[in-house]
């Protein structure tokens, strides 16, 4: 073990001295010295979610300018990004193909594929281990390189949408023992200002949902005041009224009159509070023991709507086993009203957050055929508890969650 140690030491060390985006050599190379390797690629899934996009050793995408793309739904790369485990098959002369996830606390960044001429139950291992290594070279990669956020453009990307991606976390999912979260955006044709928000700090998890009024590149902008202000007060350690405060102060002062509807949720990892405020946005939906309910909230008006007295801070009741949802009221639109959400979220219970916010969306762009009228977004939390027994996120994080289970 101790061994294994120092070969994924090597290559991370040996990442950082390369060029961003020739990472995938590195790790391709070590692969062929230690287990005579062939054809390794890195592949990850678009911007729409339906195609994986192969990044080949030396950077193809950047070199050739074009990006292989396959199919995702029913591959080998759907089974091996939803159940979190490396997949095998004998694949005739070229030897054994191999698939393993590369994820980074919870975030399913892609896979890493490759051919070997034997296996064995340590070789497979120490290539899951390596798929965990290229996680975190990519999330360093991403920093310096716009070779994946090219490589995902299988679609062309307006400024408004330019401008609503750039809000949101660089990971839809983050998973830790206490809790899994994952969220996804809908965008509609005319980006409509919907942005989700998350923090992981030492002691207390952070989560916030806007929906700024207006379409296209205005919705944007007023998007942009919301997370910001929210953001700066979040991180000058602000309790939650003063970040509620300064975010709806913002609209006052440079909002030319708009609003924004919103939720701001702040928990402490120990279990000893959930607190939510509530900006005139759809209420939160909870699963618990089964059963899909509101969660009762006193009304607040949207934030940048003057009103005679501050926001208000409520108690949110959150157990162990519950699983909490936010979202937008895109995902009610009259297009997608026949959607059953309450029977989607019941039926999706045994599933990961990041399939069911992924099941959930899918239903509602399907019923929308496409068109969405308003951005729809949704965030999805389970919520373990202090010191759940059993849980940990070694390697891309457990495959299922347990919530409710």
């Amino acid at each position: 073990m101790a061994q294994d140690r120092i070969k994924l030491a090597a290559i991370l060390a040996a990442a950082e001295n390369a060029a961003p985006g020739a990472s995938l050599d590195v790790v391709a190379r070590n692969l062929r010295d230690r287990f005579d390797a062939r054809y390794v690629s890195f592949l990850f899934v678009d911007i729409v979610g339906r195609q994986m996009v192969r990044v080949s050793e030396e950077g193809e995408v950047a070199r050739n300018g074009h990006a292989e793309q396959l199919p995702l739904a029913g591959s080998d790369y759907d089974e091996v990004l939803r159940a979190q485990r490396l997949v095998h098959r004998p694949d005739g002369p070229r030897g054994h193909h191999v698939i393993a996830p590369v994820t980074n606390r919870g975030d399913t960044i892609g896979v890493l594929e490759l051919y070997l001429p034997h296996i064995t139950r340590d070789v497979l291992e120490q290539v899951a281990e390596t798929a965990h290594a290229l996680a975190y070279i990519v999330v360093t990669d991403r920093r310096f390189t716009d070779l994946y956020f090219w490589g995902q453009r299988t679609i062309p990307v307006s400024l408004a949408a330019e401008i609503q991606r750039q809000l949101l976390p660089s990971a839809p999912s983050c998973e830790a023992a206490e809790f899994t979260l994952a969220a996804a955006l809908l965008p509609a044709n005319d980006i409509a200002g919907d942005t989700y928000d998350y923090a992981l700090d030492h002691d207390t998890l952070h989560l916030s949902i806007t929906d700024a009024m207006g379409h296209d590149v205005d919705a944007a902008l007023m998007a942009t005041l919301l997370v910001n202000a929210s953001r700066g007060a979040r991180r000058t350690g602000r309790d939650l009224a003063e970040q509620a405060r300064l975010t709806h102060q913002a609209l006052i002062d440079h909002g030319r009159g708009t609003h924004a509807t919103g939720q701001l949720l702040r928990i402490s990892l120990d279990g000893s509070s959930a607190q939510l405020v509530n900006a005139g946005h759809p209420r939160p939906l909870r699963l618990r023991a089964g059963a899909v309910d509101e969660i009762p909230l006193k009304p607040n008006l949207p934030f940048g709507v003057p009103a005679p007295a501050p926001h208000r801070v409520e108690d949110v009741d959150l157990r162990p086993g519950d699983r909490l949802f936010l979202y937008t009221d895109g995902i009610q639109e009259r297009q997608a009203q026949h959607v059953d959400l309450h029977a989607l979220i019941r039926d999706t219970v045994k599933e990961h957050p990041r399939e069911v916010v992924r099941t959930l969306t899918a239903a509602i762009a399907d019923a929308c055929e496409g068109r969405m009228a308003d951005d729809a977004t949704l965030m999805c939390l389970d919520w373990h508890g202090p010191n759940p027994e059993g849980r940990h996120t070694h390697s891309g994080a457990n495959a299922h969650s347990g919530a409710n289970a």
